[in-house]
């Protein structure tokens, strides 16, 4: 076989082996979160959800929203959306002050992920 046959062969096999290996060594890391990291917020909201950029595993999830004592808010356990891609969790009357996101997932891959961010709640301005 030639030189310029084996490359016409060669190169599409490469090309799938690296996409595969790609594939198979993925994470899930948040894209979009709500309340997002950082945000104000008037108004406390009844839920936080995560948005991931692959999916996830729906028995290995942890979200907790905790106040400034450390207690988690949460009301319930986090649910996955039904394509794998968002974790959200119900939340209990916040008052105002800042809290903490925590969440750890695995994505399908079995890889694990975790990472925290914090919100406010804006106080009463009267």
């Amino acid at each position: 076989m030639n030189a310029k046959k084996l490359s016409r062969i060669a190169v599409p096999i490469v090309i799938t082996l690296v996409t595969i290996v790609r594939g198979a060594s993925a994470h899930s890391f948040p894209e979009e979160e709500n309340p997002s990291a950082g945000a104000t917020v008037a108004a406390p909201p009844a839920q936080v959800t995560i948005k991931y950029d692959a999916p996830i595993e729906k028995l290995f999830d942890s979200l907790q929203v905790l106040n400034a004592a450390g207690q988690d808010k949460a009301a319930g356990a986090p649910q996955v959306s039904a394509d794998g891609h968002e974790l959200s969790v119900s939340i209990a009357p916040l008052s105002p002050g800042e809290y903490t996101v925590k969440w750890r997932v695995v994505c399908i891959d079995t890889h694990h992920t975790e990472g925290s961010y914090s919100f406010t709640v804006q106080g009463n301005n009267k």
